[in-house]
């Protein structure tokens, strides 16, 4: 495992990190909702990583966008798919339909679609200043519980990454998923 950044001293090392993760870096980081294991969701050899953490093959992978901008130039969207945009940032992740070429092919195989999240939290604010997609993903081995806290931490998953961005114990639950590819619909899980 690389290292544990806490996010007060996040300000000094910045440059540093968004370096790391433009180059490929597989980290955790902590989201409204719980904490994500992400990267470059345009660096395959990075999704492929995540993949092997996780123990993940083919199931898709949702991303964080760098803005609703993004969103707009790389989906397709339908009235109600702007209704949802507008609701964001929040604990929602929106699967709409995309452009090729917005994602390495590896984060949703074979897929035309995409969960897309901005989160309310001050992430969102790293992942816009670095202007490129990061896949977001619970931080967990496939089928395991999820990381909220250090102490929740899959060994494994911790073995096998470059950093940690920490910000203490989270109490939420994964994001809600909504469906937009259709008529709109919430998605079990």
């Amino acid at each position: 495992m690389g290292f544990i950044l806490d996010r007060t001293e996040l300000g000094k090392e910045k440059n540093k990190i968004i370096s790391r993760i433009k180059k490929g870096a597989v980290f955790i980081y902590p989201t409204d909702t719980i904490y994500g294991i992400g990267c470059s969701a345009l660096n395959e050899k990075a999704v492929a990583r995540i993949r092997k953490i996780k123990r993940r093959s083919t199931n898709p992978f949702s991303v964080i966008a760098p803005s609703k901008q993004w969103i707009r130039q790389n989906c397709i969207l339908n009235n109600d798919a702007e209704q949802w945009i507008k609701k964001i940032p929040g604990p929602y992740t929106l699967i709409l339909k995309i452009k090729k070429g917005c994602v390495a092919t590896n984060v949703n195989p074979g897929m035309d679609n995409l969960g897309i999240r901005i989160p309310a939290n001050w992430f969102r604010n790293l992942v816009k200043e670095i202007s490129i997609p990061i896949v977001t993903t619970s931080a967990n081995v496939s089928g395991k519980y999820y990381m909220t806290s250090l102490d929740s931490l899959d060994r494994e998953v911790k073995k096998n990454i470059d950093f940690i961005i920490y910000e203490g114990k989270k109490t939420g639950r994964p994001s809600r998923i909504i469906d937009l590819t259709g008529k709109p619909k919430a998605v079990k899980r």
